[in-house]
């Protein structure tokens, strides 16, 4: 269901993990490949991004190079190597959030969306 961008904390990656999500890190299983491999294979397994690098909605969205199931882009610096664990397992529980075919913008006081 998520693809983890190296960028995105380990910690948080097992904290998701625990709690029953299925999340692949790029850091274990290919540390290094360029944010364009890492849409594509988001877009071929059908994952949502989950990073901390806006370049993505410029790659989405301007250069289309791909259109995965989603993004869950989080704008701001983790206090703590688990915070954006909690805080996506905190956004996954409130109704009416869905972010499939969703770019997703998350900080600390708001996450706005946009349509992929």
């Amino acid at each position: 269901m998520f693809l983890a961008d190296e960028n995105f904390p380990i910690a948080s990656v097992r904290l998701l993990r625990t709690s029953g999500l299925d999340v692949v890190a790029v850091i274990e299983e290919s540390p290094g490949i360029s944010d364009a491999e890492i849409l594509q294979r988001a877009e071929h397994e059908r994952r949502i991004i989950l990073t901390f690098d806006r370049d993505y909605g410029e790659l989405i969205f301007r250069q289309r190079l791909g259109r995965p199931s989603g993004v869950v882009y989080f704008r701001y610096a983790p206090y703590t190597p688990g915070e954006p664990g909690e805080h996506l397992l905190q956004l996954l529980a409130i109704p009416g959030i869905e972010l499939i075919s969703k770019f997703t913008v998350v900080d600390r006081e708001r996450v706005r969306q946009r349509p992929i």
